[in-house]
């Protein structure tokens, strides 16, 4: 309590302008430690340890990104997501790292934070990194009321904004002296969507396939009107999307609610179905939609059973490891010459692998009853 009670003393003057932030209990200057100094997401330049031995993540996608940068030793507490217990996790991150689960939490899951929890933590966090800025707990603020530099990231996607994953990734490297690691994330990446559009280039023009996606998970689960126009799988793939203006390339809307009559007038040659639509249970779940409905049942891709399931990836926002390891199942189902040789639970655990340092496909699908990528009727 003594602690405690020093803490939120310091707090106050710190807030109040009657000491500076950077100064220590012992009333050393934080001068006298190894300092950089950094711009953050929103345009902030701050000036914050070096190599921090303490941290701690917030906003969706956060912590994803340290674990990716194998820095995940040095967090010390997690937001309230990390603590829940369902039947349901298609977060690879926290599959790899059950630690997660045991640490204390300093706020609520997208990027509510406590101050005072934070404040009360031991040690203290150093430095705080926060994605979707808008979302909760303004970073000014938060770095106001705990004297704690907030560091703001975009977290980006693998579409139209990878430049900000990257950016962000190459940030939260330098600040933990993970700078070698990101670029080894960056390169990774980048010859990961070469190989998909090599493998790709021309194939769709011969197999005269069309597909759509649905199911989509967004803020929670969704039926299968649930798509996204630029679902990134697809763009590598250069796949016939009928929800997508290929005009638009990574611009078209990110996620959209189709209308029924839409996706029966379309009449997709292939369907793919997110698994995150379990969640829904019977009602409102696109499998029992396409399997119940006697609509949906005249479906070209459900009556000749070309349906096929996929891993949830917008889960806590994207995660980029399922996003490619679908591209690589996706790729077998509508160009198998072209993917002759790819088994696709073993390419997903070996982008796990590299991602979050642990193989946790099975982990993963074992959550969904081991539906992932297979044919959902059978």
């Amino acid at each position: 309590m003594k602690k405690r009670y020093l803490l939120l003393v310091m707090n106050v003057l710190i807030s109040t302008g009657l000491i500076a932030a950077g100064s220590t209990e012992s009333g050393q200057s934080a001068d006298a430690v190894s300092q950089i100094t950094v711009t953050d997401a929103l345009g902030r330049e701050l000036t914050i340890p070096e190599n921090p031995d303490y941290i701690i993540c917030s906003g969706p996608g956060s912590l994803r990104l340290c674990t990716y940068l194998q820095a995940q030793n040095k967090v010390i507490a997690v937001d309230d997501i990390e603590n829940r217990r369902s039947k349901f996790d298609a977060r690879p991150y926290a599959l790899a790292n059950p630690q997660f689960r045991d640490l204390p939490v300093f706020g609520e899951f997208r990027g509510h934070d406590n101050p005072e929890l934070i404040i009360a933590l031991d040690p203290q966090p150093q430095v705080i990194f926060k994605t979707y800025s808008g979302m909760g707990t303004d970073p000014a603020e938060l770095q106001r009321k705990t004297g704690i530099p907030v560091i703001a990231l975009n977290y980006g996607d693998l579409g139209r904004y990878r430049e900000d994953f990257y950016t962000s990734l190459r940030l939260m490297g330098r600040i933990l002296d993970k700078t070698e690691r990101a670029e080894e994330i960056i390169t990774y990446v980048e010859e990961t969507v070469k190989d998909l559009e090599e493998r790709s280039s021309g194939a769709a023009e011969q197999s005269g396939r069309s597909c759509f996606v649905g199911g989509i998970a967004h803020k929670g689960p969704h039926g299968i009107r649930s798509t996204e126009p630029a679902y990134p799988p697809f763009i590598f793939l250069k796949a016939d999307n009928l929800a997508h203006d290929s005009s638009k390339g990574f611009d078209d809307l990110q996620h959209s609610d189709i209308a029924k009559e839409q996706l029966i007038d379309w009449d997709p040659d292939v369907i793919f179905v997110d698994i995150s639509t379990m969640q829904s249970g019977d009602e409102g779940n696109a499998v029992n939609e396409l399997a119940d409905d006697p609509v949906y049942r005249e479906l070209s891709a459900v009556k000749e059973k070309r349906v096929f399931s996929v891993l949830p990836y917008n889960w806590y926002t994207s995660n980029h490891g399922s996003t490619l390891a679908n591209a690589y199942y996706i790729g077998t189902i509508l160009y198998p010459e072209r993917f002759a040789g790819i088994n696709p639970s073993a390419k997903a655990d070996e982008i796990y692998t590299f991602l979050v340092g642990k193989p946790v496909f099975s982990q993963l699908n074992g959550f969904f009853d081991n539906a992932g990528f297979s044919p959902v009727f059978n």
